[in-house]
């Protein structure tokens, strides 16, 4: 079971599709993905936000960590918040959990803390940004509980 979970796993990283980079209207795209994961999750997004993504890919990656939130929050409340800073949009994933483990390993591929866990999800997401011209960071919210995921993206430009 663990050798199917690693050999599938790396499959799916050595697979990356191409990104198709469209404009992408971020707040009806977080609203979709809120929906598939959790409706309890609170969505903060500038209503105007457009960013440059390929928005399967991008919604995937949103997924993954609005999933990694919910699971290390257990009841407390997730937030999915975007706006827009110096030509990029900030999106965050904030979560009430326990934290970041202590470990350098985080976006090392096949790394979990999870039981079960695969260990690509962070290493896939931040692959697909990097593709897009966007990145992917972990922050502690210290001195408060929990976890940041923070994204950059390009933003649209307003003629397009």
């Amino acid at each position: 079971m663990a050798l199917q979970r690693f050999l599938g796993g790396y499959a799916r990283l050595a697979k990356l599709p191409e990104p198709q980079p469209v404009i992408v209207m971020l707040a009806p795209l977080c609203e979709r993905v809120r929906r598939l994961v959790d409706e309890r999750i609170r969505v903060d997004v500038d209503p105007e936000l457009r960013v440059v993504a390929d928005a399967d890919q991008l919604e995937q990656v949103l997924i993954n960590l609005l999933r990694n939130a919910v699971e290390a929050g257990g009841d407390a409340p997730v937030e999915l918040f975007a706006r827009p800073e110096g030509g990029q949009a900030r999106v965050q994933v904030r979560d009430r959990g326990e934290g970041l483990p202590s470990s350098d390993s985080l976006f090392v591929p096949f790394f979990t803390t999870k039981a079960g866990g695969s260990g690509i999800g962070l290493v896939l997401s931040r692959q697909i940004l990097e593709a897009q011209r966007g990145s992917l960071e972990l922050l502690s919210r210290a001195p408060e509980a929990g976890t940041v995921a923070e994204i950059r993206l390009p933003l649209a430009s307003p003629e397009r």
